[in-house]
């Protein structure tokens, strides 16, 4: 998932000062030896100590990858572009939770015909009927009847990396 967060990119949001404080915080913490950079396990270290989370191996793989070959790790520079890119991306992935949740009324981690139409109703009153069950027939992916998160997730980022 950190590999689609880059290249989401940062979608026209800048980062705060604090948020660009706080960064290099942690790069500083992280390159505890002073090399100027960070090794594939201090950049693990680092995304656990901002986002909560540990990097899988493709991941981390992903991201060395993506850094200059001429360096040992990466650099403060390229730490912050890949800290904006990762919020920015993190941010886009709150929004369609709580976009699904705003449409899932009666909390029941699904999305039926009723809860589109009724999603359509408040933000495309015009919009014909019709049209609103070819889009939920598009969302549900397996033809169950419900479109889960993954589905509307699916269906939000639709088109997303072919820029």
């Amino acid at each position: 998932m950190f590999a689609a967060e880059l290249r989401a990119g940062c979608r026209g949001r800048e980062a705060r000062p604090w948020d660009r404080r706080r960064w290099v915080q942690v790069f500083e913490a992280c390159d505890e030896d002073k090399k100027g950079y960070l090794s594939r396990e201090d950049f693990k270290v680092a995304v656990v100590m901002l986002f909560g989370y540990k990097p899988s191996k493709m991941e981390a793989d992903s991201v060395m990858a993506s850094i200059n070959s001429n360096t040992s790790g990466i650099c403060l520079e390229e730490f912050v572009k890949l800290m904006e890119k990762k919020k920015a991306a993190h941010l886009y992935q709150n929004e369609i939770r709580q976009i699904f949740t705003a449409f899932d009324r009666q909390y029941r981690g699904f999305l039926t015909l009723e809860d589109f139409k009724k999603a359509f109703q408040q933000v495309a009153p015009k919009l014909p009927e019709r049209i609103v069950l070819e889009a939920f027939r598009e969302v549900d992916q397996d033809s169950d009847g419900h479109v889960s998160f993954k589905d509307f997730e699916y269906a939000m980022n639709y088109g997303q990396n072919e820029a």
